[in-house]
């Protein structure tokens, strides 16, 4: 893979991609290797796994499944992927329900019945497939243009969230909401649940996602956030700029909210 930075801006390389992900996604895998072959060896080996003990047993097709439903940080936590894969998700004792995670609900779900296993249908594998094909895509834009990756995903999984517990429940949705609500993600992660929840009430309206075009925007403004802000940062926030206070008005955040002198980057997109 490569880790050479695009030298196309990522707003432009966002817009052409997200007109359609899935041949963008289909292109890419073309042109890996890796993704070609990891795939392969999972289409093979699908109609063999009959259990949750198969899949969990199969390091390499585990890895396909766990990254199509966006869980590539659970590889290597066995104890807590067996929970969701052998507990029902609609029991409120279950590791998916008890969690509020929408992904690993979605997960949980998906594999929640194994008579018959889900991978005998080619049509769950052809979609598994698909899904796998996507990630590795948004993976791979993301280390090539920082932030691509994350905007694509953002405008993907999106989709049908309608609470801002959902949103925090997503390590990559949450920290699309920080950036553009104008905290710095590397600091705002030292501050406990209830106290994200606090500040970030006031500056997210679910609304703004009850359209695609309304999530597009925000992944919009994300990335153009990025372009004079970017995520990996060596000087770390204050705790003053980490709330949203500054003394200068030509600040990141006043770009956004339209204060001190010149035009608001939000008036880009509106």
């Amino acid at each position: 893979m490569s880790t050479s930075v695009s030298a196309m801006p990522a707003i432009p390389q966002y817009l052409a991609d997200i007109k359609d992900e899935t041949k963008a996604a289909n292109a890419y895998a073309r042109t890996s290797p890796q993704t070609q072959g990891d795939l392969a060896a999972f289409q093979k080996v699908a109609p063999d796994i009959q259990s949750a003990q198969d899949l969990l047993g199969n390091y390499r097709a585990l890895n396909v499944v766990l990254s199509a439903y966006g869980l590539s940080s659970l590889s290597g936590q066995t104890a807590v992927v067996r929970d969701l894969l052998t507990q029902s998700p609609t029991s409120s004792s279950s590791l998916a329900a008890k969690s509020g995670n929408a992904a690993w609900k979605s997960f949980a779900e998906a594999f929640s019945s194994w008579s018959p296993s889900p991978f005998s249908s080619s049509s769950t594998v052809d979609a598994i497939s698909q899904k796998y094909v996507t990630a590795q895509f948004e993976q791979n834009a993301q280390t090539e243009t920082p932030g691509l990756g994350n905007a694509l995903y953002f405008t993907r999984a999106m989709q049908g969230v309608t609470s801002l517990q959902q949103i925090m429940g997503d390590s990559t949705l949450l920290k699309v909401a920080e950036t553009v609500a104008g905290f710095d993600p590397t600091q705002f992660g030292a501050l406990d649940y209830n106290e994200q929840v606090r500040l970030l009430t006031p500056k997210i309206n679910m609304s703004d996602f009850s359209t695609p075009a309304g999530i597009q925007k925000y992944a919009e403004q994300y990335l153009a956030i990025l372009q004079f802000q970017p995520e990996a940062t060596t000087t770390p926030a204050t705790m003053l700029s980490l709330y949203g206070a500054s003394s200068d008005n030509n600040s990141i955040v006043s770009l956004f909210t339209g204060s001190g002198s010149g035009t608001s980057l939000l008036s880009l997109f509106s």
